[in-house]
């Protein structure tokens, strides 16, 4: 059974920072692209940042700068740093699973940034 399992959203101040995680299960991680993608109330659900399985990132343009997505394959869990906050990046967030033909989502944690 696969599970992606997103934890660390939360409230937090505009400028202020937090980290995502995404623990993995039930997949052979390493071989994976993971992805963080977002999803605004009202608004369709965007692509933040992707790590592939040999590190190589990419950004979303309006994150660049000060999100960071990172992964861990020993403990098959992937994170998201997300510096410098701003309200809209106010949204439910969800890890991503990608390998071929076969695709995995987590549950999305909420992240609100608001004073």
């Amino acid at each position: 059974q696969v599970q992606l399992l997103e934890s660390g959203g939360g409230l937090v101040q505009p400028e202020g920072s937090l980290r995502l995680s995404c623990a993995a299960s039930g997949i052979p991680f390493a071989i994976y692209t993971m992805d963080w993608y977002r999803q605004a109330p009202g608004k369709e659900r965007e692509l933040v940042a992707l790590i592939y399985h040999d590190g190589t990132t990419n950004y979303a343009d309006s994150v660049k700068g000060r999100f960071t997505i990172s992964r861990d394959n020993n403990v098959n869990t992937l994170y998201l740093a997300m510096n410098s906050l701003k309200p809209e990046d106010t949204a439910v967030y969800y890890c991503h699973a990608l390998y071929g033909p076969l695709n995995y989502w987590g549950q999305g944690t909420q992240v609100t940034v608001s004073s």
